[in-house]
């Protein structure tokens, strides 16, 4: 499928428009991130360049960035993870950033699929170029976890599968970014999560912030104050 959308110019017209109309009213700014990938007819060599469009595109737009190189769903994209071209991207990203007065917090979105040594060259390329955080995961290509008959599931094709079976397996890797990386990179935990229970879980497993996807879907826009509400003190 790729990232459907229409474009980095288009969206950058709307959040304008969006922080203009904000900034007329009495009400409070949310904060926006840039989730940015590359183009499905990119070519991998060429990928950084997609990169660095939509970060500079979007600069003055977003509050932060979640470098977007783990969504299965684009042909070719995961294969971005390796060390080398991961490294291109993001310390290009990282020098163009470093170049503003403002400069972004930049963080790296991973698949719940990688290996430990895989997950150890992430780690370690974080910390070299003082990456801001790491958001832990994004879908996983496997079929684990599930009910339904595997003649369905193949059926239905490749694809990210997100929701309650993605729950244990990014628990497993957000725990061991934060004992590999003695906790000093910042984790926002994604996948499964639903109640307040299920965030408190990836907090006490050391994240930062929680994000939540398919649970909107599941339990309406009412999800973010029953998770508050329960993680009160």
């Amino acid at each position: 499928m790729g990232f459907n959308n229409h474009g980095v110019e288009a969206i950058r017209k709307r959040l304008e428009t969006w922080n203009n109309s904000q900034q007329s009213t009495a009400n409070g700014q949310l904060i926006i991130g840039g989730n940015i990938g590359k183009n499905k007819i990119t070519a991998n060599e060429d990928a950084w360049k997609d990169y660095e469009t939509c970060f500079r595109e979007l600069f003055d737009c977003v509050d932060y960035f979640v470098v977007n190189v783990s969504s299965p769903n684009t042909p070719g994209l995961r294969e971005l993870q390796e060390k080398e071209s991961l490294k291109k991207i993001l310390s290009n990203l990282q020098t163009i950033n470093i170049g503003y007065s403002n400069q972004k917090p930049l963080l790296f979105k991973i698949a719940p699929d990688l290996n430990q040594p895989q997950l150890d060259d992430i780690i370690n390329l974080a910390l070299e170029i003082n990456l801001n955080g790491i958001v832990a995961t994004n879908t996983t290509i496997t079929r684990d976890n599930l009910s339904t008959p595997k003649l369905v599931t193949e059926k239905i094709g490749a694809g990210g599968l997100s929701g309650m079976p993605l729950q244990k397996r990014s628990t497993e890797v957000l725990k061991y970014i934060i004992a590999n990386s003695d906790n000093k990179i910042p984790v926002i935990a994604s996948g499964g999560i639903f109640t307040g229970e299920d965030a408190k879980e990836k907090i006490d497993a050391g994240a930062s912030l929680v994000q939540v996807w398919t649970g909107f879907i599941y339990e309406g826009p009412s999800i973010v104050k029953k998770i508050n509400k329960f993680l009160e003190p």
